[in-house]
């Protein structure tokens, strides 16, 4: 389980979106840095499209209730684990009860916090993406905010060695 205690201006939860539904009206949506996302996950263990958190510009703060990996990747922002610094791109051990805090970027906009297992929200049509606009999807289909609690899926594999791409 995940717990928002600060969610920054727009923090949503996404996978890789939900391509094959526009004729009908519906935006793919999913990461805006699909990249990001995909890399994290990797880092983590999980297949490449799992479900994820990104942060538009930040600040934001939330607690890991389970014993976990994370990478932190996307923008240039900083990223406290209980006030440790984390470096960007790497996978971090995180235990029960533990705080990340993300800072504002630097520049660019998104920050992507991945976490082994994923975003165990509901799938809809496909995705557990937020689509703001048709209001489905994520977490009731809205911006994540303070008090807001996520369910995590069980990982397939808990890495055990810290591995990073800078």
């Amino acid at each position: 389980m995940i717990e928002i205690l600060r969610a920054g201006p727009l923090t949503t939860v996404q996978d890789l979106g939900r391509p094959g539904w526009r004729d009908r009206g519906l935006s793919r949506c999913g990461a805006l840095d699909d990249l990001a996302l995909q890399w994290g996950n990797l880092l983590v263990g999980n297949a490449p499209g799992a479900a994820g958190l990104e942060f538009t510009l930040g600040p934001a703060r939330l607690r890991l209730n389970a014993d976990c990996c994370i990478a932190v990747t996307g923008t240039d922002t900083e990223a406290t684990l209980d006030g440790q610094p984390l470096r960007p791109w790497w996978r971090q051990h995180v235990r029960a009860g533990q705080t990340l805090q993300l800072a504002a970027p630097h520049e660019r906009m998104r920050s992507y916090v991945v976490i082994s297992g994923g975003i165990a929200v509901p799938a809809m049509l496909g995705s557990r993406s937020t689509d703001l606009k048709a209001g489905f999807g994520g977490l009731d289909g809205r911006p994540l905010r303070e008090g807001d609690r996520l369910p995590l899926a069980p990982p397939a594999r808990l890495p055990t060695r810290a591995i990073g791409l800078r």
